[in-house]
């Protein structure tokens, strides 16, 4: 698999790149690739994501799948990274280079699909989002803990899942946490297709070979009459993120991944429970079970709306 990387300097071990870029004809396969961390978000990730995404365009990809290595879609942002040691200024930059994967995306002339599967935690869930298509596989697990970990979404949540359904749906995820299913998901309509465990990079791939027939104009006019529709700039909401993130840089809470305890989150699957210990490079929420073993229910005590 060829690599794409922020300098793009040939003698870079491709084994340590957190992004994979390759091409299957005329669609970019766009892989997030921290296995070890269950993909989960660094500031390198996110540089080298976009950079990804723009080459896929620059290089006259007629579609974009993206997706995660290993065992899961992402993970959220990693607990195991020290917290920055960065004055205001740098800490906006640094929310502002997240915020650069949902404006890449939604600015790509051609559809970006994600394939999902494992966990899709935090950030995950919120790139997720913000693709034009999503196929996601039957054990896949969503969440957005921000708010148990003392942090606020970015990538234009505040805006896109609200859009999606509705803003009581989006208060009461936002608000406890609750973990949810493909199922529900497609039901909610944040995801297309649900397919077989270990089948969503085939479907997606199959997905974005139907869209090659369309003509790429009005692909782009679908997409771009479609998210320009949706009411507030999204250059707004992504600034107004930023202005909210910032709240809490430096004091101390969230600086960690998007898990929160007692979800069953461990690096043996969404459905290990409690009683299994993380691998030892462990510190994010960890990824998907095996093939045929359903994620663990959220404990929240109610079931949701």
């Amino acid at each position: 698999m060829s690599t794409v990387t922020e300098t793009g300097h040939p003698e870079r071990d491709p084994e340590r790149d957190p992004v994979r870029y390759e091409r299957n004809g005329p669609v970019a396969v766009v892989e997030l690739h921290r296995p070890h961390r269950l993909n989960a978000v660094t500031d390198e990730v996110s540089r080298e994501l976009v950079g990804a995404l723009r080459r896929a365009v620059a290089e006259g990809a007629r579609a974009v799948v993206l997706t995660g290595a290993g065992r899961a879609f992402c993970s959220g942002h990693d607990l195991k990274e020290p917290a920055p040691a960065e004055d205001p200024l740098a800490a906006r930059e640094r929310l502002e280079r997240l915020q650069d994967v949902t404006r890449t995306i939604k600015r790509s002339p051609v559809p970006v699909i994600a394939a999902v599967h494992g966990w899709a935690v935090g950030a995950g869930c919120e790139w997720a989002l913000a693709c034009d298509l999503v196929v996601a596989a039957e054990y896949t697990r969503f969440m957005f803990p921000e708010a148990g970990v003392g942090l606020t979404v970015t990538n234009g949540v505040s805006q896109l899942l609200a859009a999606v359904l509705g803003p009581q749906r989006a208060k009461y995820l936002l608000m406890t946490g609750s973990g949810f299913t493909a199922e529900e998901a497609r039901g909610w309509g944040l995801v297309n297709e649900v397919v077989p465990d270990g089948e969503h990079r085939r479907y997606a791939l199959e997905l974005a070979g139907r869209l090659l027939d369309k003509p790429p104009l009005a692909l782009a006019l679908a997409k771009e009459t479609l998210d320009r529709g949706l009411g507030a700039g999204l250059e707004e909401t992504l600034a107004m993120e930023v202005d909210l993130s910032m709240r809490v840089v430096g004091t101390g809470t969230g600086t960690g991944s998007e898990a929160p305890a007692g979800t069953g989150a461990t690096e043996a699957g969404p459905g290990a429970g409690p009683g299994i210990a993380a691998d030892s490079g462990a510190g994010t929420v960890s990824g998907a079970g095996g093939p045929h073993r359903a994620p663990a229910a959220p404990r929240t005590g109610r079931r949701q709306p």
